[in-house]
């Protein structure tokens, strides 16, 4: 998990992503999970796992998005799958977690029927998701590591 100031794509089309959010500042929260396989084929085997993985981020990401709202916060989760926003009405355009990776961590992108990064130590095998908050860092980073802790969630070591 990582957060992080808007992608220029974000900044500029944020409007159509997300129509009822007017905030002044904005704050992407990525969320990385290592999958069991390679995301390059699609198997019933890979299908399966992607939905594994994309339930595990809507669980975890449900319980950060409500606590900083109840903070005051506006906060989304995208759905992985669509790139629609799952707690307002969705826009225009669609978010690409993909290319928010690519943009703010600077993953290499394998172009597919989907497309696929490249982990520096996953390799193909990571699952990308995103929050996006007004919520400040001093916020929301306490408030992902409680949630990861009760998810069981582990951190990795860099």
């Amino acid at each position: 998990m990582s957060v992080h100031p808007p992608s220029p794509y974000i900044a500029q089309n944020l409007e159509r992503i997300l129509p009822d959010w007017k905030v002044p500042n904005l704050w992407v929260v990525i969320v990385l999970q290592q999958s069991r396989y390679e995301l390059v084929e699609t198997t019933p085997q890979v299908e399966q796992e992607k939905e594994r993985l994309r339930e595990k981020f809507m669980r975890f990401g449900f319980d950060v998005a409500f606590n900083l709202r109840d903070h005051g916060y506006l906060s989304n989760l995208i759905d992985p799958r669509t790139g629609y926003p799952l707690l307002s009405r969705p826009g225009e355009i669609i978010h690409d977690d993909t290319a928010v990776v690519k943009a703010l961590l600077g993953f290499p992108l394998m172009r597919n029927k989907c497309r696929v990064l490249e982990h520096p130590r996953w390799g193909k095998a990571v699952y990308p998701s995103t929050l996006l908050t007004s919520a400040p860092p001093k916020i929301i980073k306490p408030v992902l590591k409680n949630i990861a802790a009760f998810h069981g969630w582990k951190e990795q070591k860099k």
